[in-house]
């Protein structure tokens, strides 16, 4: 279980093709304080410490995360949004993220709004009942609140954040661009609800 308060940058040093993927990340973590089989949500998905040593990580990517993670995430250089795995009594300073994600979203937008940023994604329409104004969302590996929802003519759903100065200078979200393809996990208490309507409409 995770927050989506981001902790430390890293960026993939090495990447080797074996039966999964492994990845070695860089890291400013105390790794002799991380202990082999630890969770460690990278960019939002949610992995597996299989080795490490002084400064670096390393984490197997299977085939079916690579597949539902944005396109170019897993290679050499990439940078990655890290948080370690929250310990009971941790403040809950974002929202609760699971490291599953839900979804890729691209960007449409960026435009200046005060200090901050003001960032539009396109995503497509099975994720639109999960993403509401004022509700929280998680943009690769990041709590933010969504500002607005609007649903495309084409079919998709449109939603926008704003990132403040603190964020872009602590997260990847710094480097998006239109066209950037990012991880979206949806609140997990939106998940259970849609799901219990679900039913509920079922009995009627």
């Amino acid at each position: 279980m995770f927050t989506g308060i981001i902790t430390d940058v890293g960026h993939i040093t090495r990447v080797e093709t074996r039966g999964d993927t492994r990845v070695v990340v860089s890291t400013s973590y105390d790794t002799p304080e991380i202990d082999l089989g630890a969770s460690v949500a990278c960019s939002g998905v949610c992995l597996t410490v299989v080795d490490k040593g002084p400064n670096w990580l390393a984490f197997d990517v299977s085939g079916e995360t690579v597949h539902r993670t944005g396109q170019g995430q897993w290679t050499e250089g990439r940078r990655l949004n890290l948080e370690r795995a929250m310990k009971l009594g941790d403040e809950l300073g974002g929202h609760i993220v699971t490291g599953h994600v839900d979804g890729i979203a691209e960007v449409i937008g960026i435009r200046p709004d005060g200090d901050s940023k003001r960032v539009s994604f396109r995503v497509s329409s099975d994720l639109a009942p999960f993403l509401a104004a004022k509700g929280s969302v998680t943009v690769d590996g990041v709590s933010l609140t969504v500002n607005e929802v609007t649903d495309a003519d084409d079919g998709s759903t449109h939603f926008a954040i704003n990132i403040i100065p603190h964020t872009q200078a602590v997260t990847t979200l710094s480097d998006l661009a239109p066209g950037s393809a990012v991880n979206i996990e949806i609140d997990v208490l939106a998940r259970y609800l849609q799901r219990m309507e679900h039913y509920r409409a079922k009995a009627r």
